[in-house]
Formats: structure tokens, C-alpha cells, sequence
């Protein structure tokens, strides 16, 4: 008898890929000085630089590509009600035909429908995320514009933005005292997967790189 059994599997055609990553609230200023909130959860992380996937045709691209900064503010699970009050908005006016036929709305003051408050930020224009845990101010180093098949005559393609971080503001109750390290048993990023919202579960282990 084989004791080596895999696990069934099939071949399926998913309408998206977001398979668990954490939900960052992008902030950048508008041209009229006001704020914008972008929630979004296509990034990866590597040293001091943050690589970040954004529709072509959203407000906070705009304002990014345009200021050349931003603040990555990090969500936390208990935002995940604020965020989904965010989900339908966009800061742009008028709202793209595809977000409007899907059912988005414009919205001026995302801080106030978030029910957040904004903090001044040291190194960008952006404020940051009050509520946030983790709050990454950020330069703008390189942008790739690219074409999806998918989407033409709709969102018509998306960038890629690799991003500076130019300085991390996080809440004291996640910092090991004494260190310069987040302590992984108190920080609760919440996390996209599928289009569902989660938290992260228990601990199972650790790196051998782990510095705590």
C-alpha cells in the first residue's frame, strides 16, 4: 500500500489571482492639496524598496506618478470595516466608465468616510494613516507602464512602481523595546486573499534569518 498519497488536484481558471497579501492604504496628495486613499494589495517588499502594481487609470497613480511620493500606511485587521467602506470609492472625477459600471462612486474625503485621522508625515507631502500600524514614507524610483489583454477598453492595463522607502514610523506597541525590530506576536496585518478579508492565524515557526 502507498503511504506517499499527494492530494488530489485540478486545473481551474481563477478570475483573479490574490492569493494572501497584506492590504497596503496608499496616501498621496491631490492636485488641489487634498488627500487620496488607495487601498490596494499587489506588493512585495525587498531591503528598503517596495514594488507596487496600480490600475492605469486610478487617482492615486495619478497623484504618485505626479509627486513622485506616497505613504504605504500597512493595514491592521481591525480597519478592514473602513477599508471595505473605501472599496467603492474612487478620487477620481468622473469616475472611469468600467468603475462606474461595477458599481464605484466619487469620494472627495476618504479620510472622513474611513473615519481615520491623518498625521503629518517628516520626509513626503502625504500624510500618513493615523490608525495604521506600520506607515512607510516613499519616493517614487522607477515606473513601468504595462498592457493586459484582459482589460483593454476597460481599467486598459496597469503600472508597476518600485518605491524608496525613505523612512517607517510603527506603532510603539509592535516595537520590542530597546530594538529596532516589530515584534511578529503583536503586529496583525490584515490580508487580501481571494477577495476576502483575514488576519494572520498562530505562529508556526520561525527563519534561521529571524533576528528575534
Amino acid at each position: 500500500m502507498d503511504m506517499h498519497c499527494t492530494p488530489d488536484s485540478v486545473v481551474i481558471r481563477p478570475s483573479i489571482l490574490y492569493f494572501g497579501t497584506p492590504i497596503i492604504l496608499i496616501t498621496t496628495r491631490n492636485p488641489d492639496g487634498s488627500t487620496d486613499i488607495t487601498p490596494m494589495s499587489s506588493a512585495w517588499a525587498l531591503a528598503d524598496r517596495v514594488v507596487i502594481g496600480l490600475t492605469s487609470d486610478g487617482q492615486g497613480l495619478a497623484n504618485l506618478l505626479r509627486e513622485r511620493e506616497c505613504v504605504l500606511n500597512l493595514a491592521d485587521t481591525a480597519q478592514h470595516e473602513s477599508i471595505e467602506r473605501l472599496a467603492p470609492t474612487t478620487g477620481r472625477d468622473p469616475v472611469p466608465a468600467w468603475k462606474r459600471d461595477i458599481g464605484y462612486r466619487h469620494e472627495p474625503d476618504k479620510f472622513a468616510l474611513a473615519c481615520w485621522h491623518a498625521l503629518p508625515s517628516s520626509t513626503v507631502a502625504a500624510p500618513r494613516i493615523a490608525e495604521s500600524p506600520l506607515q512607510l514614507e516613499a519616493r517614487l524610483s522607477h515606473a513601468l507602464a504595462c498592457q493586459l489583454d484582459a482589460w483593454r477598453g476597460q481599467a486598459g492595463g496597469y503600472v508597476i512602481l518600485e518605491l524608496e522607502v525613505l523612512r517607517v514610523h510603527a506603532h510603539a506597541e509592535i516595537v520590542i523595546p530597546g530594538t529596532q525590530h516589530i515584534d511578529p506576536a503583536r503586529y496583525h496585518p490584515l490580508f487580501y486573499v481571494f477577495r476576502h478579508y483575514f488576519g494572520r492565524g498562530s505562529r508556526l515557526g520561525r527563519t534561521f534569518k529571524a533576528e528575534v
